[in-house]
């Protein structure tokens, strides 16, 4: 009998792991809480700068809503945000303070919330360098033909630490990833490139996991026994870079009138490696200049 005889395709792969491959303390959300709450940097004149960038629609404007509603126990919508999907939402550069006790005393940590990346009509890539190295200032309005110019009235010539940039976080939704344009992407390593050259780390954050996975849309629990979602996570950092350690799910707060307490745990637990990172990066600048 001639021939080799076809094999048969490999099972697909379980929807979800018998155990979870990344740890979360469910139901244990006041550690996390207090760490943030507690968290205060050696120089008190000192803030961590965390600069949310990423595809037009993934939710990072959203991603401050939703941490501002954890740390203040009630949902708080502070960034203008749209259910709409294309063109970018956000169209000014805007900087983010959280309050902690009252209206004069805040966090010692910022978002910077920008124009979304596009193939076309998004953020200018030379203007998130700028960013970076704190030369734009706050409430500069994106001109997707030309980046903001040394003259401008929103260049700032002088940046203090404060106004550069200690963190960035490439922000984008678990759903949409295997639509993501080769252009965006191409966008989104140039930005780490030049992060990079600052030694600014670097992490990701993958939001709408529920609408991406139909086993954690039934139980959130299951974001990290998804095998579905590990996949997505493996993709997404070998197409950027980032490594997997670095990747954190999480669902933002979107339709929902309560505060939840498994949504604010993924968010509490991606805000305290955000938060670990930039005060690792603060630490090393300041050793940097000593000797």
């Amino acid at each position: 009998m001639g021939g080799q005889s076809s094999q048969p395709p490999p099972p697909p792969p379980p929807p979800l792991l018998n155990k979870p491959w990344r740890r979360i303390d469910w139901g244990n959300k006041q550690e996390s809480l207090e760490y943030v709450i507690y968290y205060k940097l050696h120089n008190k004149e000192q803030q961590l700068r965390i600069l949310l960038h990423g595809q037009c629609g993934a939710g990072k404007s959203s991603f401050i809503n939703s941490v501002q509603s954890v740390l203040r126990g009630r949902m708080y919508r502070q960034a203008l945000t749209a259910n709409t999907s294309g063109d970018s939402f956000t169209k000014k550069y805007k900087t983010y303070k959280i309050e902690r006790d009252s209206p004069d005393v805040f966090y010692p940590f910022v978002f910077d919330d920008i124009m979304g990346l596009s193939t076309d009509k998004g953020v200018i890539v030379d203007d998130i360098k700028l960013i970076l190295h704190g030369h734009v200032k706050d409430n500069y309005k994106y001109n997707p033909e030309s980046k903001l110019s040394e003259g401008d009235e929103h260049f700032n010539k002088t940046p203090t630490d404060n106004d550069k940039v200690h963190v960035l976080v490439c922000v984008a939704a678990a759903d949409t990833l295997s639509t993501m344009s080769d252009e965006v992407l191409r966008q989104i390593k140039e930005i780490r490139e030049e992060a990079s050259k600052l030694d600014i780390p670097q992490l990701a954050i993958l939001t709408k996991v529920d609408a991406a996975c139909p086993e954690v849309k039934k139980d959130l629990k299951n974001v990290y026994r998804s095998t579905y979602m590990k996949e997505m996570m493996e993709r997404f950092s070998a197409a950027v870079g980032i490594p997997m350690d670095c990747i954190f799910l999480v669902k933002n707060y979107h339709e929902e009138i309560d505060l939840n307490e498994d949504i604010d745990l993924l968010i509490l637990n991606a805000l305290k490696h955000i938060l670990y990172s930039g005060e690792d990066f603060v630490k090393m600048k300041l050793q940097t200049r000593i000797e």
